[in-house]
């Protein structure tokens, strides 16, 4: 009961309570197209992946589910890129019930590391923001996929809606067979997915900055300074990248013109960051656009929105504090102002926790499959990262592999700060310091 009570440890175990039950409802025998449910291996590692907003699929979405099933993982992933808490406060405002402490505390936990007088707008903006581009995105596609390609209007209502959910979520479900592969020179179907995966991967607080306070940079957060200028750089970097080596694979960019080139680079350089469609064959990169794809979705993007992996802040900080090392300084700074040893080391323990969990988790699967290293590692800092692209190697993945890749995508949602605070048992502080005494290091 002392778990119920902490809104730490609660986090974790909401976020099971939905993937359960998400798992039961897509066992129902009218949640799958031959009438008999999926097993409970299917259903729980798509409810997993749809929960943790990753993407990553065992079974074909379009014609596996019916449309049933395929609103029961469209709810999931929205309930999963909400967060379980922001939800429930969300929830209870609405049936009118008081904001309370615990609501307030529970979301900024959730929300990482908003101050608890803001949960309440913070929780207005989440919804406003949620409503107002998931609707932009869902009318765009719908109109594109109604007036170009001849969808009945209600199939492309349903389609657009599908894919501007899963998108502004980073969940990276779609309702097509090909992910977005059939529409890869279609500018109006791949811009309007790419702006909502970078407007939601930025991180709430970001765009509390930007409410309060526009453009003016000067009276941004460092939060906000780092995760937008490293956000741009990235997806430069990502770009760039994936243009040259990709420029002239006959499996990917090669047969397209110009344009079309540059807008799935472009694309492709969005999707590793934190959401799952593709629009061209993951499986036919080159071993170097691969590697970008390693680092790209292990970095992920900003803190407190829907972006997996270990967050660009993360990243930032320990750049930081590399560079001051180098320079001889004592401590870690950017933007005129320095990190405390409290983040330093969070970021540390958040990434070499991560690592860890990924080599683990990789040598595993390699252990009982003869699958090449690249793909499982991809496959693995995917789940991890809740990103969701595969090199095509999920459904071919044993059950034991699969509950591996449904803990890593667990993990990665939920935040491995979080798990570890909701298994660990209270500590009471040490009375007393070990002396002092520095190891070599290096």
């Amino acid at each position: 009961m002392r778990a119920l009570s902490d809104p730490v440890r609660m986090i974790p175990l909401l976020f099971a309570a939905a993937i359960l039950i998400g798992a039961g409802l897509l066992m129902l025998p009218f949640a799958t197209i031959d009438g008999q449910g999926a097993s409970a291996v299917v259903a729980f590692f798509t409810a997993t992946s749809a929960v943790a907003v990753t993407g990553l699929i065992v079974v074909d979405t379009a014609t596996f589910w019916t449309p049933f099933g395929k609103g029961v993982i469209l709810l999931l992933f929205q309930i999963g890129g909400f967060g379980i808490m922001t939800a429930a406060t969300l929830f209870g405002l609405m049936a009118g019930r008081g904001f309370g402490l615990r609501d307030r505390i529970a979301t900024s936990v959730e929300r990482s590391r908003l101050e608890v007088g803001d949960a309440r707008s913070v929780l207005a903006l989440v919804l406003k923001i949620t409503l107002l581009v998931e609707a932009v995105v869902a009318g765009i596609l719908t109109l594109r996929f109604a007036l170009t390609y001849g969808f009945p209007i209600d199939e492309a209502l349903w389609h657009g809606v599908f894919h501007a959910v899963s998108a502004f979520n980073n969940a990276g479900f779609s309702s097509f067979s090909d992910s977005v592969m059939s529409y890869q020179e279609d500018g109006l179907i791949l811009g309007p997915i790419m702006v909502a995966v970078v407007i939601t991967a930025l991180g709430f607080p970001v765009m509390q900055d930007l409410r309060h306070h526009g453009l003016s940079w000067n009276a941004w957060t460092l939060h906000s300074k780092i995760t937008v200028s490293a956000t741009l750089v990235l997806l430069l970097i990502g770009f760039v990248a994936i243009a040259a080596k990709e420029w002239n694979n006959p499996d990917t960019l090669g047969p397209m013109g110009m344009g079309a080139k540059l807008l799935n680079a472009a694309f492709h350089s969005v999707m590793p960051r934190t959401a799952g469609f593709n629009s061209l064959d993951v499986g036919a990169f080159r071993g170097e656009t691969l590697l970008m794809n390693y680092i790209l979705m292990f970095i992920g993007g900003g803190s407190a929105g829907t972006a997996g992996g270990i967050k660009i802040t993360t990243f930032v900080v320990l750049l930081a504090v590399v560079a001051s090392e180098v320079r001889h300084r004592r401590d870690a700074e950017i933007f005129g102002r320095r990190f405390g040893s409290g983040v330093e080391r969070q970021a540390l323990t958040v990434t070499v926790a991560a690592s860890l969990l990924i080599a683990l988790a990789s040598m595993y699967i390699l252990a009982i499959t003869e699958l090449p290293m690249e793909a499982v590692l991809f496959e693995t800092i995917s789940a991890f990262s809740t990103v969701g692209l595969s090199t095509g190697i999920t459904a071919d993945l044993p059950p034991s592999a699969l509950a591996v890749l449904a803990f890593l995508m667990f993990v990665g949602r939920v935040g491995t700060i979080t798990v570890a605070t909701a298994l660990a048992l209270s500590a009471e502080p040490r009375p007393f310091r070990y002396p002092e005494e520095n190891p070599i290091v290096g």
